[in-house]
């Protein structure tokens, strides 16, 4: 009997990355690497470059996706690292699910790699900082509805994005950015009251400051094995595996209503 192989992708802001995965969650073979376009990222791009990177990875039975931005039931609502005008309203799971002839299921890319990194016990957080800043937090185990921390301001109006993000880490140089990381774990340990917090994402390696005992770095490959359990429990909507509009019908515009952020 073959075993049911998932397609995980990680979508970030410089590069969309994918492997397959075995029933256990663990890889199979070796992950792929494409380049993200450049922005603004219309509909049309993104699949055509998450097509790229899936054609030499061979057969798969479904898809997880994470993807940088707030996501409710597979359809985008912001995309702030890739082009949130062009994106919004994007569904990109129905989309997926047609493309590929398979199942799909998407979910915010903080939300996957939490799923990859925690224990299940207590409240768990993910903080992964990349092009951007994406949090998700858990309860035992189990996805708290999306808060995109990201768009908040945190200092001088500046946003998470804007305060930690990659153009403030060049910026400001690694010494800096330390700081200001060191500071948003502070103001989120109050506001969350974390058991347990985990740090990923590109830049989490240029983290120099001293951790305690909860919070640790986690590696970026638990943004594609967290894909598993998007099919061990549907913490947003049912698999798209019906008709859905194909990308290139809906134009560079993505229209759709934006809720949230």
């Amino acid at each position: 009997m073959s075993q049911t192989r998932t397609l995980a992708i990680d979508i970030g802001g410089t590069g969309i990355k994918a492997a397959l995965l075995d029933e256990a969650g663990a890889m199979i073979g070796k992950r792929r690497r494409t380049p993200t376009p450049r922005r603004p990222v219309t509909p049309e791009l993104l699949v055509r470059a998450i097509d790229q990177v899936v054609k030499p990875l061979g057969t798969f039975d479904r898809i997880s996706v994470g993807f940088p931005g707030y996501v409710r039931g597979g359809r985008i609502l912001t995309a702030p690292n890739l082009g949130t005008r062009t994106l919004t309203g994007f569904d990109l799971q129905s989309v997926l699910a047609k493309h590929f002839g398979k199942p799909a299921r998407v979910l915010n890319d903080a939300d996957v790699q939490g799923f990859g990194a925690i224990r299940g016990q207590g409240v768990e957080m993910m903080l992964t900082l990349g092009t951007g800043a994406g949090t998700a937090i858990f309860c035992d185990g189990e996805v708290i509805p999306h808060l995109e921390l990201a768009h908040h301001p945190v200092s001088a109006n500046k946003t998470y994005d804007e305060y930690i993000g990659n153009a403030a880490r060049k910026e400001k140089g690694k010494k800096a950015w330390n700081k200001r990381v060191a500071r948003v774990v502070e103001i989120l340990r109050e506001v969350v009251r974390f058991d347990h917090l985990y740090l990923g994402g590109g830049n989490a390696k240029d983290i120099t400051f001293r951790l305690p005992a909860d919070i640790s770095i986690v590696s970026n490959i638990d943004g594609l094995t967290g894909g598993i359990h998007l099919w061990r429990t549907d913490p947003t909507a049912p698999a798209a595996s019906g008709p859905a509009a194909d990308p290139a019908s809906r134009g560079a515009s993505g229209e759709g209503s934006r809720t949230g952020g």
